[in-house]
């Protein structure tokens, strides 16, 4: 891959990170919570399931699949397995909340959807721009 391609997974991956561990941050203080609970595990577990989903969308990206769908849920799939086999293993250094699996499957997809999206926009206008 390309050291510009990198340097832009790198910097999307930084963005959300950031967003999210904000809008976590945010979330729990509306809810008097003024400590993360989980502590820095959450952090890193965060950090690492973003991961997860970063080389996923890079995947999708990559793929040589046609048509586009196709190619995202070649790349969802594993993903969303790896994803949930982290959180299973999380489980044995702590106790899961009871909406463990859940909260990743929303989350993880959610964010997965939205970069696909994007994508597939981005792509839309960069083949109107070529016409």
């Amino acid at each position: 891959m390309k050291q510009r391609k990198w340097f832009r997974v790198l910097s999307i991956y930084s963005i959300i990170y950031t967003a999210i561990t904000l809008l976590n941050s945010v979330l729990y203080l509306c809810g008097g919570i003024y400590e993360d609970p989980s502590g820095n595990w959450h952090e890193l577990d965060r950090a690492i399931i973003l991961l997860i989903g970063a080389m996923a969308f890079v995947l999708c990206t990559s793929l040589p699949i046609k048509p586009p769908l196709l190619r995202y849920v070649v790349a969802y799939i594993p993903s969303q397995l790896l994803a949930f086999a982290y959180v299973w293993f999380t489980g044995l250094r702590e106790p899961l909340a009871k909406t463990a699996y859940r909260d990743i499957g929303v989350n993880f997809t959610g964010l997965f959807l939205l970069l696909c999206a994007r994508n597939m926009i981005v792509c839309a206008f960069r083949k109107k721009g070529d016409k």
